[in-house]
Protein backbone atom coordinates (compact mmCIF):
# COMPACT_ATOMS: atom_id res chain seq x y z
CA UNK A 1 0.00 0.00 0.00
CA UNK A 2 2.83 2.09 0.15
CA UNK A 3 3.60 2.68 -3.44
CA UNK A 4 0.39 3.09 -4.62
CA UNK A 5 -1.24 6.29 -5.91
CA UNK A 6 -5.00 7.93 -4.77
CA UNK A 7 -6.26 5.94 -7.71
CA UNK A 8 -4.90 3.08 -7.36
CA UNK A 9 -5.66 3.02 -3.57
CA UNK A 10 -9.25 3.67 -3.63
CA UNK A 11 -9.73 1.51 -6.16
CA UNK A 12 -8.43 -1.32 -3.76
CA UNK A 13 -11.21 -0.21 -1.16
CA UNK A 14 -13.49 0.20 -3.30
CA UNK A 15 -16.80 -1.11 -1.11
CA UNK A 16 -17.91 -3.51 -3.27
CA UNK A 17 -14.67 -5.30 -3.10
CA UNK A 18 -15.35 -6.12 0.21
CA UNK A 19 -15.05 -9.31 1.93
CA UNK A 20 -19.25 -9.13 2.84
CA UNK A 21 -20.96 -9.04 -0.41
CA UNK A 22 -23.35 -6.50 0.29
CA UNK A 23 -22.85 -4.86 -2.90
CA UNK A 24 -23.82 -7.85 -5.02
CA UNK A 25 -27.31 -7.96 -6.23
CA UNK A 26 -29.19 -11.29 -5.37
CA UNK A 27 -31.67 -12.88 -7.01
CA UNK A 28 -35.35 -12.91 -6.02
CA UNK A 29 -35.87 -14.57 -2.67
CA UNK A 30 -39.74 -15.81 -3.41
CA UNK A 31 -37.93 -18.06 -6.31
CA UNK A 32 -35.35 -18.83 -3.48
CA UNK A 33 -38.37 -19.52 -1.03
CA UNK A 34 -40.01 -22.02 -3.67
CA UNK A 35 -37.13 -24.07 -4.37
CA UNK A 36 -36.29 -24.60 -0.83
CA UNK A 37 -39.62 -26.15 -0.32
CA UNK A 38 -39.85 -27.97 -3.69
CA UNK A 39 -35.82 -28.99 -2.63
CA UNK A 40 -37.07 -30.22 0.72
CA UNK A 41 -40.43 -32.13 -0.09
CA UNK A 42 -38.48 -34.20 -2.53
CA UNK A 43 -35.69 -35.09 -0.31
CA UNK A 44 -37.65 -36.18 2.32
CA UNK A 45 -39.66 -38.27 -0.61
CA UNK A 46 -36.13 -39.57 -1.12
CA UNK A 47 -35.38 -40.01 2.77
CA UNK A 48 -38.45 -42.03 3.03
CA UNK A 49 -37.60 -44.10 0.33
CA UNK A 50 -34.28 -45.30 1.56
CA UNK A 51 -35.13 -45.55 5.00
CA UNK A 52 -38.23 -47.83 3.68
CA UNK A 53 -35.46 -50.15 1.72
CA UNK A 54 -32.57 -50.29 4.41
CA UNK A 55 -32.46 -54.11 5.85
CA UNK A 56 -29.66 -54.76 7.84
CA UNK A 57 -26.96 -53.44 9.87
CA UNK A 58 -24.44 -52.75 7.10
CA UNK A 59 -26.47 -50.59 4.97
CA UNK A 60 -27.50 -48.44 8.48
CA UNK A 61 -23.58 -48.06 9.34
CA UNK A 62 -23.32 -46.72 5.51
CA UNK A 63 -25.97 -44.30 5.85
CA UNK A 64 -24.69 -42.76 9.23
CA UNK A 65 -21.13 -42.11 7.41
CA UNK A 66 -23.11 -40.48 4.70
CA UNK A 67 -24.93 -38.30 7.08
CA UNK A 68 -22.08 -37.76 9.36
CA UNK A 69 -19.95 -36.60 6.51
CA UNK A 70 -22.49 -34.75 5.58
CA UNK A 71 -22.66 -32.86 8.37
CA UNK A 72 -19.12 -32.24 8.70
CA UNK A 73 -18.74 -30.83 5.42
CA UNK A 74 -21.42 -28.20 6.38
CA UNK A 75 -19.72 -27.35 9.38
CA UNK A 76 -16.64 -27.12 7.85
CA UNK A 77 -17.62 -25.00 5.13
CA UNK A 78 -20.47 -23.09 6.83
CA UNK A 79 -20.44 -19.16 7.23
CA UNK A 80 -19.83 -18.90 11.03
CA UNK A 81 -16.13 -20.67 11.08
CA UNK A 82 -13.56 -18.89 12.02
CA UNK A 83 -11.67 -17.64 8.98
CA UNK A 84 -14.98 -17.41 6.61
CA UNK A 85 -14.59 -13.51 6.57
CA UNK A 86 -17.76 -12.87 8.14
CA UNK A 87 -16.06 -10.59 10.19
CA UNK A 88 -14.65 -8.28 7.69
CA UNK A 89 -16.15 -4.89 7.24
CA UNK A 90 -18.74 -4.59 4.72
CA UNK A 91 -18.96 -0.85 4.19
CA UNK A 92 -16.86 2.62 4.95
Amino acid sequence: MANTDITQRSQYERSDLLAGGEGLRRGSEKGAAAYSVIALIIGVALAYGALKTIDNWAQWLVLAVIVGFTVAVAVAIGPNRKGSGSQFKTGR
